[in-house]
């Protein structure tokens, strides 16, 4: 079966199943060395990863402040659209709870900045197995996949991050409690927003290559489109607090990139040629 999968690479097509797998080790060995790579990095600076950027929503010269107030400046409105950011107070009850949250934040940080090379190392792995069509849509791969991630992880940052963080400090349902938050629930939350929406940025890219292969249509998109909204409010109203204006940030984007991803599918099934339609199982399949 591997003779079939990888019948493109003549280097590969003789090996076994063991040596895939060993293959396989190699790659994810050269990856896990890349996130450790940069998570030295992240020990190493710690305090100013967590001062400036974990904890940037929080301060009042945050880069998306001073813009918002900028712009409100420019349009005639005042301060009307600037942010002052609520005042939050961390605490840590557990001995080993700030050491914990270097570990973390050093494996998220080498996490995000070795993306590209872990993708570029499973793209290795796999693109034996590709058909030269398949080849052929896939160019440009690692930069775009490597771009929408950090698009996402962008957007997330700089807008949904000091909008949730905001929203979720400064709710109170009573004057007798005091809102006092643990460290490490707020690098979780801050984690799941920015990973997230840096997975989700991935859409077109994910739609271009199953329109490729085959697997998906815009005509589809288009008659299932009121399922992708429900779907789309659901991880909005996930990923975000109750609130109605932080899901609109967050649907707001997730359904312009299915808008796109609708005119990406359709772009790519019109450049495909006679032998791109092709049905992906042929003869050597059946």
């Amino acid at each position: 079966m591997f003779k079939k999968i990888f019948a493109n690479n003549s280097d590969k097509a003789e090996m076994s199943f063991f040596d895939h797998l060993e293959d396989l080790r190699w790659h994810i060995i050269r990856s896990v060395i890349a996130i450790s790579v940069f998570s030295i990095f992240g020990f190493v600076y710690t305090k100013e990863i967590l001062d400036n950027v974990i904890f940037g929503p929080t301060n009042a010269n945050f880069p998306s402040y001073i813009l918002m107030c900028k712009i409100s400046h420019w349009a005639g409105l005042g301060d009307k659209m600037c942010i002052t950011p609520v005042k939050v107070q961390f605490q840590n009850f557990k001995m080993a709870g700030q050491i914990m949250l270097q570990f973390k934040l050093a494996f998220i940080l080498g996490l995000v900045l070795a993306f590209p090379y872990i993708f570029w190392e499973f793209w290795r792995f796999i693109k034996p197995a590709l058909k030269e069509r398949e080849l052929k849509g896939a160019r440009g791969i690692i930069f775009w996949v490597s771009f929408q991630f950090f698009l996402g992880v962008a957007f997330s940052y700089f807008l949904m991050a000091p909008f949730t963080i905001n929203f979720l400090a400064g709710y109170t349902v009573t004057d007798k409690a005091v809102n006092q938050f643990f460290l490490d629930d707020y690098f979780s939350l801050m984690t799941q927003i920015i990973l997230g929406m840096g997975v989700l940025f991935e859409l077109p890219i994910l739609v271009f290559f199953l329109t490729k292969i085959g697997l998906l249509t815009p005509d589809f998109m288009r008659s299932y489109r009121r399922h992708a909204i429900v779907v789309i409010l659901v991880l909005a109203a996930v990923i975000t607090p109750p609130d109605v204006v932080d899901q609109l940030i967050v649907f707001t984007p997730l359904y312009l990139l299915y808008e796109i991803s609708i005119f990406i599918s359709k772009k790519a099934l019109k450049d495909m040629d006679d032998s791109d339609r092709r049905p992906v199982v042929d003869e050597e399949w059946s």
